[in-house]
């Protein structure tokens, strides 16, 4: 993500000394090879034909009973002896208060062994109780660290870093301290952090210990670049982003610690602990999203502070984060003037341990009056851009009209039959996805090959099938960005639909759902032979989805059939008034080729329950392409989404994926281009 320093004087201070920031545009050319090759995958949901069985806290906690195994039950898991210990690990514990060491999650059962590291699903620890599988069950289920590849890397870019205060150069450690914001931070907590700097990359490197500080299990590096008058930061981890989960400043957490404070950059975190001494952390993928596999190291904490940044999308994110981790144990600091992110608030002079004593709690039983929600309208009154949304980069006059993309709203998109409604709506979902907002695509008329076929095209700006030798930059591009697919095709029930969404946004963070299209599941409803009640069943659960899980959804439904020379209007939208009713939006793709002639399309926004503004812009279709948002001739446009693409994918392989827009969105991050961590230590 970046960030731009508010008072820039010492930076141009010492800019006159050294002359120029070396690297200014990040990693030396030399350091700069080409994208790693590998094969172009994305993420899949789990199939029909392999479903993963739902398992709730009760059956996990009669299963456990019925086989005789103790267990504690905790805030977000249940803990009980582990069954993947050697002995060993056995005589260690043997009546040690440790000795529950299994941490099975109460909303997916899936397991992790603090000590043999071992993790899988509820079905795999079933079949290990029970005595089942192939005999080598353990040596599968034990969690996977960096391959061998990466940990060699790692231990050689570790090799090669140095402490700040042991560059040989005492200009360069102070322009580094400045780049980074490190004016106020000591070499003690540097060096308690075991923070180093990486000089060929201009880097701050960041250590992933495994839990118990016994091995390096990864690295982040941070560096930094000018922007403007500023500095925008730019990350790499090694091992990639989601290959391993890890909190940095684990090691330092003791077991009798029962608070922590929880960061979502890790330059946060040592401004918090030098400041206030208590425990912190900072989250990997900082308000991207909290991975599941992270919360078994969170459970010994009684209460849990997130402060996670200065902004509403981070207030939100921190919100968000609180549901997984038990809202009742857990405080937010709200984003404000006299609230900035840690490090700021370091430098200003501020005093961080009455910021935190301020922190508001994220639970309580009901709201009873203003006075609850007083903090949180003034944070909009005070942030109106923010609270509009994520806005389209390609789409200017959607966010002309309506403003951004809003998480709990349902958006109803239609159009005529063969009028490009697919394309279109891939290229508007790809544009936010691009900026950081997590995406769950669910294509029920065309396979997920296919979408992503057309996607990825979009995303190249070109068709890749005529410069094969770019497939893997492009793909090792679009494979870092937030984008996950189910693998239904064809009828579904919208209670499997809706299971496998919530699965996604507890595991994913996912921040928007597409559905096309409604019509594919309307088949499996029998609760009438009623269509139109059907549809009113269906459009009623994503919209009690859309607000119960603060998610957008945006909802295909074809059109009724209407003459070719006739608009589309709300009321052409297929079934009862339920479904624009429903909606928050509704967008229709108006298609007048087959009366004036091709490429007469254009977008109709004709319901904005955001501030009510609704009209129409042209559209324009690029076969070479396949979007809507670039004119054929339009060589500036294309360059500038090409250069954005590129951004993207660079900083969503760290992490922190998409730029970071002002706005109230909770999963994002930055995505620019990811250098090929084999050359850093070189």
């Amino acid at each position: 993500m970046w960030v731009l320093l508010r008072s820039v004087s010492p930076l141009r201070l010492l800019l006159s000394l050294r002359g120029k920031w070396m690297g200014w545009r990040g990693l030396p050319r030399s350091l700069v090879p080409g994208s790693p090759r590998r094969r172009y995958r994305k993420e899949a949901l789990p199939a029909p034909e392999a479903p993963v069985l739902p398992v709730t806290a009760t059956e996990i906690r009669q299963y456990l009973r019925a086989h005789g195994i103790p267990f504690q039950d905790g805030h977000s898991c249940l803990r009980a002896p582990s069954p993947f210990l050697g002995a060993a690990q056995l005589k260690e514990q043997a009546g040690a208060a440790t000795s529950f060491s299994l941490f099975i999650n109460k909303t997916t059962g899936r397991f992790l062994c603090m000590t043999s590291l071992a993790e899988g699903s509820w079905e795999d620890f079933q079949a290990s109780v029970e005595g089942r599988g192939d005999g080598d069950r353990e040596g599968i289920l034990l969690g996977e660290g960096p391959g061998a590849e990466d940990s060699e890397e790692i231990r050689r870019i570790w090799d090669r870093a140095l402490p700040l205060w042991e560059l040989p150069d005492a200009e360069e450690a102070k322009l580094a301290r400045v780049m980074f914001g490190l004016t106020q931070v000591t070499d003690d907590t540097l060096k308690r952090f075991s923070v180093r700097y990486l000089r060929p990359a201009r880097s701050l490197v960041f250590p992933w210990f495994s839990p118990g500080g016994l091995g390096l299990r990864g690295l982040k590096l941070l560096g930094a670049e000018g922007q403007g008058d500023g500095v925008r930061y730019v990350e790499t981890t090694i091992p990639r982003p989601g290959a391993y989960h890890n909190l940095f400043g684990l090691p330092l957490i003791g077991r009798r610690d029962v608070e922590v404070v929880l960061t979502s950059r890790e330059l946060d975190c040592l401004a918090l602990n030098q400041s206030t001494g208590l425990p912190t952390l900072a989250l990997p993928r900082g308000t991207a999203c909290l991975p599941p596999a992270l919360l078994p190291y969170l459970e010994q904490f009684r209460r849990i502070v997130l402060w996670l940044g200065d902004d509403l999308r981070s207030w939100e994110a921190a919100k968000l984060f609180a549901r997984k981790l038990n809202p009742k144990r857990c405080s937010l600091v709200r984003p404000g003037d006299q609230h900035p992110r840690p490090l700021e608030a370091l430098n200003r002079g501020l005093n961080l341990s009455r910021i935190l004593r301020s922190a508001l709690p994220a639970w309580h039983k009901s709201i009873v009056s203003f006075r609850q929600l007083r903090e949180e309208v003034l944070g909009e009154l005070s942030n109106v851009e923010q609270v509009a949304g994520v806005r389209w980069s390609r789409f200017p006059d959607l966010t002309r009209l309506l403003k951004g993309h809003r998480k709990g709203e349902l958006t109803v998109f239609t159009g005529p039959t063969g009028s490009g409604k697919t394309t279109f709506i891939s290229e508007y979902a790809l544009d936010l996805c691009t900026q950081g907002v997590n995406t769950l695509w669910g294509s029920f008329e065309i396979s997920n090959v296919r979408l992503a076929r057309i996607m990825l095209t979009q995303f190249a700006l070109g068709r890749l099938e005529e410069q094969l030798d770019k497939y893997d930059e492009w793909a090792d591009r679009f494979e870092d960005l937030p984008l996950y697919f189910m693998t239904f095709h064809g009828q579904q029930s919208i209670r499997t639909v809706i299971d496998t969404m919530q699965h996604a946004v507890y595991v994913y963070d996912i921040c928007h759902v597409v559905i096309d299209n409604l019509q594919f599941m309307m088949g499996h409803e029998q609760l009438s032979t009623d269509r139109i009640a059907a549809q009113d069943y269906i459009v009623g659960a994503f919209r009690k989805f859309a607000t119960d899980s603060c998610c957008h959804v945006t909802l295909v439904i074809h059109p009724r059939k209407e003459d070719d020379d006739k608009e589309l209007q709300t009321a052409s939208i297929f079934g009862s008034a339920k479904a624009s009713q429903e909606a928050d939006n509704v967008l229709i793709l108006q298609d007048r080729k087959l009366v004036t002639g091709p490429g007469k399309r254009y977008l109709q926004v004709s319901k904005n329950r955001f501030d009510g503004d609704v009209g129409v812009f042209p559209l324009e279709f690029n076969k070479s392409s396949l979007t809507f948002s670039i004119p054929p001739k339009s060589k500036a446009r294309l360059k500038k989404i090409k250069d954005d693409n590129g951004l993207a994918a660079k900083k969503s392989s760290s992490g922190k994926k998409g730029a970071v827009p002002q706005n109230s969105e909770t999963c994002s991050g930055e995505a620019p281009n990811q250098p090929d961590p084999s050359n850093l230590s070189r």
